[in-house]
Parts: structure tokens; sequence; C-alpha cells
């Protein structure tokens, strides 16, 4: 509804996930989902895995899509999608028209790089014409913050906790981050890419030229969690900034395989230092020398990401 401010009326612009829902404030995951409605308009069906954005837009009796969307368990928003694709194909054959409603499978970081990772797969080998969208917040954050394969290495984590240990068990997390951008390619899909919410446009682009892929498409962006990164909702999108600028989370794309356009790092690109300093899963790095070397090597897999995809 409008909103008048000093005798100006102003009209927020007509959005496809509404405000009024639950989430945290500064909450990355909420920008992206709202950018990635958007920009895939109204003939959309979306099947959404558990998880926080299903839990803070659709308390029952109430929703905040504007778009028809579906809720199954974790593990299941591929198949879902896959049920979708197949009904909408079948009722185009026997009307013997085009279906021109796209279908979208979401869901966290949880949702894909765990749980729902075989069905994602079969979704993939099946080479159906759906989008997969990953909101990749790092970890469990719908349950307490426990650690997913997508979690970073060094991440404190309620199941990764940092202690006073001198092993690697003392670090937080020391396991590494799921590559699903490769996992994708190794699917043999058209169109893979990744992004973060400090960049919209970017965002939209990707989504559109998703869309218009041939077969199954995957999107992952990057989505810092308040609660879950131990964070101020005014930090949320100079860290997912951040995050892309240092390598740490590069902003790529591959079309037909090939590496495509890729967000070159500035010629003084921030240290990584700066992305995880914010960040309360991280402050145990910066206690003593052992976290200095900790910081350290994460500094090592930005820049070997920087060689990668020549940022």
């Amino acid at each position: 509804m409008p909103i008048t401010i000093n005798k100006i009326t102003l009209t927020p612009p007509k959005t496809l996930l509404s405000p009024g829902h639950r989430a945290c404030a500064g909450c990355g995951q909420m920008i992206a989902a709202r950018l990635v409605a958007d920009a895939l308009g109204p003939k959309t069906i979306i099947a959404n895995a558990t998880g926080c954005l299903e839990v803070v837009t659709t308390a029952y009796p109430e929703s905040s899509w504007g778009l028809p969307w579906i809720h199954s368990l974790f593990e299941n928003a591929a198949p879902v999608a896959s049920g979708i694709r197949a009904a909408l194909d079948y009722k185009s054959k026997i009307e013997n028209r085009n279906s021109k409603i796209f279908v979208v499978a979401q869901g966290g970081d949880g949702g894909t790089f765990d749980i729902g990772f075989g069905l994602i797969s079969g979704l993939w080998e099946r080479g159906e014409n759906i989008l997969y969208v990953c909101y990749d917040n790092e970890g469990y954050m719908n349950t307490g913050a426990q650690a997913s394969a997508a979690t970073p290495w060094a991440a404190n984590t309620t199941t990764t906790p940092a202690g006073k240990s001198p092993d690697l068990v003392g670090i937080g997390s020391h396991f590494m981050k799921k590559d699903m951008l490769a996992v994708a390619l190794a699917h043999g899909l058209k169109y893979v890419a990744q992004t973060t919410v400090a960049y919209p446009l970017d965002i939209i682009k990707k989504v559109k030229r998703a869309a218009a892929a041939a077969g199954p498409s995957y999107l992952q962006i990057l989505v810092p969690c308040i609660p879950g990164w131990k964070t101020e909702p005014k930090d949320t999108i100079e860290l997912a900034k951040l995050a892309a600028l240092t390598g740490i989370y590069p902003v790529v794309e591959y079309i037909n395989g090939q590496l495509g356009e890729v967000m070159k790092r500035p010629a003084q690109p921030p240290r990584v230092e700066d992305y995880l300093k914010p960040q309360g899963r991280f402050k145990h790095l910066f206690k003593d020398q052992r976290g200095k070397e900790q910081i350290a090597y994460i500094q090592h897999l930005a820049d070997e990401n920087a060689k990668k995809y020549n940022l």
C-alpha cells in the first residue's frame, strides 16, 4: 500500500514475494528470493524444500508468495518439481500446445548439498527443463546453525564447535565446502552459475539466462544469515560483497560447460580477514597465532579461486 512521508506519497514496487513475512531483519535469503521470484514472473510454479524460506513465508493460513508455490519435504523439492513439469508437459501434449509455465525447485544448502543431493542428481540426469536455485547460507540455520556440506572450513557451528584443542578438531569445521558447481557441470547442465545477494542485477540476469537454457540449470546464491553467522543486520550486503571481492565466493557462470562471465577482483582485493572478522562464527580465529595460521590458509583458498577463475 502507498506510504506518505513528508507529504510525498511513495508506492512500493509490486513484488511476487510480499513483505510482512517472519524472516529476520537483514535476512539475505529473503532479499535473494524476492529477486528470483520477480525475475521469473507470475507464470512460474515453485517447489520449495523445507527450511527458513518455507517457514517464514507460509505460516498457516498465510503466504507471502504471489505465484503458485508448493512445499513438500526437506529432500523433495526436486522430485516434486519433476512431477509438476511432467503434468504440465502431459497437459500440453493432449491439448496440442506448448506450456508457457516455468518450473523451479529451490532450497537452502542443507536441502541441496546434503539431504536432497541424490534427488537433485536424478532431476539433472533426466534432463528436465527445471531451474534449481540454492540459497546458500552455509549451514542448517533453521534448526540452530548446524554444519552442512556447504559450511566453510574453520567455521564455528553447533556441530563443529571451535575449542582449545591444538589439533584440527579445535578449529571449527575441518571439512571443505562441497563444490556443487562441479557436480552440476558433471551432469552436463547447460547453465550453471554462482553469485551473492550483494549483486541484485547479477541475480536477475542469471535467473533469466538459466530460465532460457535448454534442460535443467543450477543457480547458487550466497545469502548471509544473521543468527547463524552471528552478524549485524546492517552488514548483510557488505559481507556478501566481500565474499565475492576476496575470492572466497567467486561470482561466475558456465554456459554449455565453458566458463562464461566472471566478476573480476579489484587490483588490490580486500583480504579474507576483512570478510571473516565481522562474523561471530569466525571470532575464534582472531585469538592467537594458531588462528592467524588458519586465516592465512583461508586466504590461500581465496587466492586459489582467483587462479582457477582468473578473477
